[in-house]
């Protein structure tokens, strides 16, 4: 009795987790028509919202009998975008979902929309190039540090070709995966290099957050280990002309802050909405007195670019207007959006069509 009593016990018990078991759900599931449905499940959960940047407001999911939430929204402009869930008011990134944003701060998954031409940082079936992940010693910092190394399709460590530099930086509380997994940027540089429009270059992404040193420290992480050891083991021009440096945010504030101060270094200087309100920019900038023809003569290009939607946008077009004060020759991109990847992109494939040119 009591063995049979045992069997029925497992029998309940197998039935009671296999009830349990969350659904195995596809999302987001992005139709022909670029309208997108978002999943989750919980039996549990009050109230679940979708939020992302291809949205004006947080649209509200509806449950079914079963426990899945869904909502469809679009159709959605061709595009990647970051989103989200709001769970009974806690943010949760989309459990269905392996795309995740790259970032120490949010939990945001990737949402990729195509459309009837690839974008220009869609996978298209041209050669690829690679994305090595490295560690080097910083004295500066005392520690190893990770940095990302972009090589280009046909890439040979032993052989004669030598390349060009960017050395490209995220925004505050990105990290250095960030520039790969969002904003896409060996699949841009794969399709501008197939197409000719970008010279074959090295990208190198390092890990610009230095917490809790000073933020000043990273510069010095860039010019006396992060240089030195690219140039100590890939094939690499070593003079300025083969030099750029660009950034997002914070990033694109570093950028201005290693760049324009050692124009010896890097002749390519290329910042993406700029976050200056710092004390590094100030110490560098705010009594700065450049021999503007000696810099415009160093400096091949100087860029910086913003959405007028970004919540930059005045300091930026302060920046701008100061710079040009200065007598520096300096293009600028200013396009319709936000502090978004979505312009991010667009400013990478502009930078990399116009640099080692």
């Amino acid at each position: 009795m009591k063995k049979y009593l045992y069997i029925i016990a497992i029998l309940l018990f197998s039935n009671t987790v296999v009830a349990q078991r969350a659904p195995s759900l596809n999302s987001p599931e992005v139709k022909p028509d670029q309208r997108v449905t978002f999943y989750y499940y919980s039996r549990t959960a009050k109230s679940v919202s979708l939020n992302g940047e291809f949205l004006k407001n947080a649209e509200p999911m509806i449950k079914d009998t079963s426990g899945v939430w869904s909502v469809t929204v679009g159709p959605v402009k061709p595009d990647i975008y970051p989103y989200f869930y709001t769970v009974d008011n806690v943010q949760i990134s989309d459990p269905n979902n392996t795309h995740v944003f790259a970032n120490e701060r949010f939990k945001r998954s990737i949402l990729d929309v195509s459309g009837p031409l690839p974008l220009v940082h869609s996978l298209q079936n041209v050669p690829h190039g690679k994305i090595d992940y490295r560690y080097y010693n910083s004295v500066t910092l005392d520690t190893l540090r990770r940095v990302l190394v972009y090589t280009p399709p046909g890439f040979n460590p032993a052989g004669k070709i030598k390349y060009p530099v960017l050395y490209l930086i995220h925004g505050g509380s990105d990290t250095e995966e960030t520039w790969t997994k969002v904003g896409r940027a060996n699949l841009i540089a794969d399709n501008l290099i197939a197409a000719g429009k970008a010279t074959p270059m090295i990208i190198v992404m390092p890990y610009g957050n230095v917490r809790p040193k000073e933020m000043a420290d990273f510069t010095k992480d860039v010019l006396n280990n992060v240089v030195p050891f690219i140039e100590a083991n890939y094939p690499v021009i070593k003079d300025s002309k083969s030099r750029a440096i660009a950034g997002f945010s914070v990033g694109g504030g570093q950028t201005l802050n290693i760049g324009l101060t050692n124009t010896d270094i890097f002749a390519y200087v290329a910042s993406y909405a700029p976050y200056t309100a710092t004390e590094e920019f100030k110490k560098n900038f705010s009594s700065w007195s450049p021999d503007a023809k000696l810099l415009n003569n160093k400096l091949k290009l100087f860029t910086i670019s913003v959405g007028t939607d970004d919540f930059l946008y005045e300091s930026v077009k302060q920046n701008i207007a100061m710079f040009t004060e200065k007598g520096l020759l300096l293009k600028t991109y200013i396009v319709p959006g936000g502090h978004s990847w979505m312009n991010c992109k667009l400013f990478l494939a502009s930078t990399l069509q116009e640099i080692f040119k």
